[in-house]
């Protein structure tokens, strides 16, 4: 079956809600909030990381709403969001079991990624529940040297540059994923990784894909920092091993891409594959 159409009862607004076709009992389930980048919606997300293509095989449940805010461009804001997303974990929970949820992981693209660093360093709610976070060109916990050309063509620069991500207040799993057109170099080690004690990075085999992925931004005037049409292409996997309680620490840079190129199929199915063997348990231990 295909995406459905959840509705959050007390805000009225909609989601995505894609879930396995064989729901059994005894099997659990990895959940994914899944929140899009400024300018965007949930319908264009969900093909960004069509991680909703493998639920069968990972048993995922994976929830992709839209921002409320539309102006000056849609983006997520805490006044006008927060409430419906507790709402949507509120929702899952219910609908499939607390003692189901084997994980529960935030996915953020760019403005989404920020957005769910926020969630993790200040809203109780989502620190005492989440398991990970997949920041898709969302920031990195610890520094990062952007690229000079970063950012859509043309949009002014914010003074002082962007924000740097919080440190989040929380246990949890991370993998940083980015373009390679936008980054000016990746560090070799991890604020994050040193908490749990992980070892020095270990570089992976590259994940190569041969298919494009399903989208990009079509309004054109493109740059390679920003993400050129799909195709196929390579990804270097970094990951910091034995970390404590067997945390996922995990850097990935996609080889000649940009901010806005979905992600290829192997390497959306790498991602899931560190999100499905990382700890969980979080959401069985809260309090409602």
């Amino acid at each position: 079956m295909g995406s459905i159409t959840a509705v959050d009862e007390k805000t009225g607004r909609k989601f995505y809600l894609d879930d396995p076709d064989d729901l059994q009992a005894g099997k659990k389930l990895v959940f994914l909030l899944y929140l899009h980048g400024g300018g965007s919606v949930g319908s264009w997300q969900h093909e960004y990381f069509p991680a909703h293509l493998a639920k069968e095989k990972y048993r995922l449940v994976v929830a992709t709403p839209s921002a409320a805010t539309k102006e000056p461009s849609r983006h997520w804001v805490a006044e006008a969001d927060d409430e419906h997303l507790q709402n949507i974990v509120n929702y899952v929970v219910e609908k499939y079991g607390k003692a189901n949820i084997k994980s529960f992981w935030l996915a953020g693209h760019s403005q989404g990624g920020m957005t769910s660093n926020r969630l993790l360093s200040t809203v109780p709610f989502f620190q005492e529940r989440v398991d990970g976070w997949l920041s898709l060109s969302g920031g990195r916990i610890g520094p990062v040297e952007r690229s000079p050309n970063a950012g859509r063509p043309g949009a002014p620069r914010p003074a002082g540059g962007l924000p740097r991500p919080r440190t989040p207040d929380c246990d949890m799993s991370f993998i940083y994923a980015t373009g390679e057109h936008e980054i000016a170099s990746l560090p070799e080690t991890s604020p994050w990784a040193e908490k749990y004690g992980a070892g020095p990075r270990v570089r992976m085999p590259d994940v190569v894909d041969a298919e494009a992925g399903r989208i990009y931004d079509t309004r054109g005037n493109s740059t390679p920092a920003w993400g050129l049409l799909p195709r196929p292409g390579t990804a270097q996997v970094y990951v910091f091993p034995n970390a404590r309680d067997g945390r996922v620490i995990a850097d990935v840079v996609r080889l000649d891409k940009g901010h806005t190129e979905g992600l290829e199929p192997k390497i959306t199915e790498e991602l899931i594959k560190m999100i499905v063997a990382a700890p969980g348990g979080k959401v069985q231990k809260s309090k409602v």
